[in-house]
């Protein structure tokens, strides 16, 4: 219903990742203002952000990376118990993955590899100093580590332990990434430490995420009026600024196109992006490594952080790409070889193993397998899988390149030999019965660098009366970077906040604070 007192509000939305759709929803649904006022301004010519998934059986299909999810994710699931799934309007997305999450439970069988073969994990391997790190970390203040790494908090032996080789490929942290992100990981997740070994308790989507959320969502917004304004760039906002009062004014689009805001008027801007200037690769060619110049939001965020200090400081988060960049990898088979042998081998059924990761990689490579299919559009004949290097510019074990030199072709024969089925799959790749595209991302990690606070900008900066920031970089205090739950909850932070609702942000989950999970996740550490 249509709230009165914003009936001539329009509100301009700033890039289309969840956080954005998630605001659209709740200032539909929640504020009141009409669908038709709506309008999501997007670079690219397709929604959803980080959520992703794309391409068919004969070009190959992609996904740069996956969200996962778990059962607290408190905003997000209220968000997607709203939204319609694409399949079946009867109930909702919500539904949808916790069913099918119920069927297909994780229960990895073979984490961890080294030579080829599954690593005991009955123990993190963690000495008594490094478990008594990891509960100082957990209990200690967020505003010492300003700007700390991982690596100055731990010895070097920590970063040998099976518990790091499971933290780290999960996650994707680095050792020189943020401590006091890691510090809110431990205390946002303690409820998965006991099965972390295992990626016990990780859920997933039916589909990829962008058929299974990003497509019902759109759908959703779109039958209530909602614009989605593609290939609309956002290139600087112009903004009344005095002591105590911060005004957006006008938002100015590629082209030299301008939308003048009038006093009833807002603007959401996401800042950042870590899918932003990712490039493709193909079979036979390597991706590039592109940078600021191609991005379209760090470069906006750098002209809003010159105009005032309440737009944060957005250097630390993107001025360092070979801190940051990993690459990922999409393989399309037209054969079941490989997925056979990969159940046979892990004894995990497609979509209950998750991440399997080459300890002795050299580029640290990780593989997933989901249940299949993994696409709407994807024949009962066709498998794909998914997989990452966190040190793409090391030369392979079995390629003579670094991950970042190499073509789809050069990836898998990698992977194969980690594996020990080159002979296997040769007769397969002869065929062309394979494709694999490689995806150049230099900023998918940019939001555990180490910063400190005041770098990410408040969601509501203090004084600002007709806008706000939303995803990976606006701040939100206890919750976790890299998660969808973070972008969901800074739009209910956004609209709850600047719009007169009934409604209250809903809290981070707090297993920190239940001694069931703490005892669980002690007793884990120490085996």
């Amino acid at each position: 219903m249509q709230n009165s007192k914003y009936k001539d509000s329009k509100v301009y939305l700033v890039g289309s990742g969840v956080a954005a759709l998630a605001s659209a929803v709740y200032l539909q649904k929640d504020a009141g203002i009409a669908g038709e006022n709506i309008h999501i301004l997007e670079k690219e010519n397709i929604p959803g952000g980080a959520c992703d998934g794309s391409g068919n059986e004969d070009q190959g299909f992609l996904v740069r990376g996956g969200r996962m999810h778990e059962a607290h994710y408190e905003c997000y699931w209220d968000l997607l118990s709203n939204i319609p799934s694409l399949e079946d309007e009867n109930i909702s997305v919500k539904e949808e993955t916790f069913a099918f999450s119920e069927k297909y439970v994780s229960n990895a069988k073979a984490r961890l590899l080294k030579n080829g073969q599954k690593v005991d994990l009955s123990s993190y391997g963690l000495s008594f100093k490094q478990q008594a790190k990891l509960t100082e970390l957990t209990f200690i203040p967020e505003i010492v580590l300003n700007n700390k790494r991982i690596e100055d908090w731990f010895d070097q032996d920590f970063f040998e332990t099976n518990y790091w080789q499971i933290w780290s490929t999960m996650f994707a942290f680095q050792k020189w990434s943020s401590v006091a992100e890691m510090r809110r990981y431990m205390k946002r997740f303690i409820h998965l430490v006991d099965g972390l070994y295992k990626i016990g308790g990780i859920m997933r989507t039916k589909y990829n995420q962008y058929d299974s959320v990003i497509r019902p969502l759109r759908k959703y917004l779109e039958a209530r009026g909602v614009h989605f304004d593609m290939e609309r760039e956002v290139v600087d906002i112009d903004f009344n600024l005095s002591s105590d009062r911060h005004t957006a004014t006008v938002i100015h689009l590629k082209n030299r196109d301008e939308i003048v805001l009038s006093q009833n008027d807002y603007v959401f801007i996401t800042n950042g992006s870590i899918t932003e200037s990712t490039d493709v690769g193909s079979w036979h060619e390597a991706p590039k490594l592109k940078g600021i110049e191609e991005s379209g939001s760090w470069k906006l965020w750098k002209k809003l952080a010159k105009k005032h200090e309440i737009f944060g400081n957005p250097d630390p988060f993107c001025d360092n790409v070979d801190l940051q960049k990993w690459y990922s990898f999409t393989a399309t088979l037209k054969d079941t070889t490989f997925h056979d042998y990969m159940q046979e081998f892990t004894g995990n059924v497609d979509g209950t193993g998750g991440l399997v990761t080459m300890t002795d990689s050299n580029w640290l490579m990780s593989i997933v397998i989901a249940h299949q299919p993994h696409f709407v559009n994807q024949s009962e004949s066709v498998k794909i899988f998914w997989g990452y290097g966190l040190y793409p510019d090391r030369k392979g074990n079995f390629v003579n390149k670094t991950m970042a030199e190499c073509n789809g072709e050069e990836i898998l024969e990698e992977l194969y030999g980690h594996l020990k089925i080159q002979e296997l799959m040769k007769p397969i790749t002869q065929a062309g019965k394979v494709n694999c595209l490689p995806v150049a991302m230099p900023f998918i990690d940019s939001l555990f660098m180490p910063r400190e606070l005041g770098d990410r900008p408040d969601v509501i900066p203090k004084g600002a009366t007709n806008f706000a920031f939303l995803g990976q970089f606006a701040e939100v205090e206890k919750d976790c970077v890299f998660t969808v739950e973070y972008s969901v909850r800074t739009a209910q932070m956004a609209v709850y906040g600047l719009f007169d609702t009934d409604k209250k942000v809903i809290p981070v989950y707090d297993s920190i604070h239940n001694p069931k999970y703490l005892i669980a996740a002690m007793k884990a550490l120490s085996r």
